[in-house]
């Protein structure tokens, strides 16, 4: 699933690309993935325009230059946007098995909404398993959601006396701490597992049995591997050159996660694998204690 650093790879890509273009026409292939009314959702897109991208946790925010509503992205497991302009092709989103241009740039099976500019150039929003959704709202709305997400790491309210706070008496495992988006905005399955591994910290420790080194240990880490995420473009990048000929390369700088059996880089153990807060989780039962 993207994670923050591929969704904020997502952000910075379509900022470069489709800001201040008039939405001409908008194709809805699958009503589900709309959370409004298509009449509603058609009606305040068409002529208007995308003024800045704005992202919280995993949640894309493309403003609208009405003012006063704002369309809401959210890619969850398999959801991708693929923006064409005849000349250059913009991919950001879940991973693609086949580095093929020429499948990407029109409606396809997976394919739910599409945006036509003005100019001609499309936006596709493609996915899969059909988890994603786009939804517009106006100021209220969107502030009620942001209200329900917790800290999120590389902002400037990352303050370590407010993430302390997060792991006094909290019972749940430090792992599930890490992915309740209400308590941690923007971290998923990869990093986490990779955040444990370079805090040395096994993933099923209590967050109450954390000592203070420990957690702030977690603190400096979720910030040093995110920003390097971002740096690479993300881990789910790996599968495909986008139009500018650039790939994600943080998949080799993973430790632990997609590594199950294979040995540990700092010791050699082999890496184990289990299940934790219902997700698959690696982890080395020589380095994390």
């Amino acid at each position: 699933m993207p994670e923050l650093p591929e969704v904020e790879t997502v952000r910075r890509d379509l900022t470069a690309v489709i800001l201040h273009q008039k939405i001409k026409s908008v194709k809805i292939l699958s009503q589900p993935t709309i959370k409004n009314s298509p009449a509603l959702f058609l009606r305040i897109l068409k002529n208007n325009e995308f003024v800045k991208i704005e992202r919280i946790g995993k949640l894309l925010i493309f403003n609208l230059a009405n003012g006063k509503n704002y369309l809401l992205v959210h890619l969850k497991m398999t959801g991708q946007l693929i923006y064409d302009s005849g000349k250059n092709v913009v991919v950001g989103g879940h991973s693609l098995n086949k580095n093929r241009t020429e499948e990407m740039v029109k409606p396809q099976r997976s394919t739910r909404v599409y945006f036509i500019f003005a100019d001609g150039s499309r936006l596709f929003f493609n996915d899969q398993r059909r988890f994603g959704y786009l939804k517009i709202v106006d100021y209220n709305e969107l502030e009620k959601i942001k209200s329900k997400y917790g800290l999120e790491p590389l902002t400037p309210e990352f303050k370590k006396d407010k993430w302390r706070q997060i792991f006094s008496g909290r019972k749940k495992n430090v792992k599930a701490l890490l992915l309740d988006q209400s308590l941690v905005a923007g971290v998923g399955n990869i990093y986490a597992d990779e955040v444990l591994f370079a805090s040395g910290i096994l993933p099923n420790r209590l967050a109450n049995s954390l000592k203070l080194v420990e957690i702030d240990k977690i603190f400096k880490n979720l910030q040093i591997i995110l920003a390097r995420a971002i740096a690479e473009r993300g881990t789910t990048f790996n599968n495909y050159v986008d139009g500018h000929g650039r790939k994600g390369g943080f998949v080799n700088f993973l430790k632990v996660y997609g590594r199950k059996g294979q040995n540990c880089k700092k010791c050699k153990t082999p890496l184990k694998s289990t299940k934790v807060a219902g997700r698959g989780t690696i982890y080395c039962i020589k380095c994390q204690k």
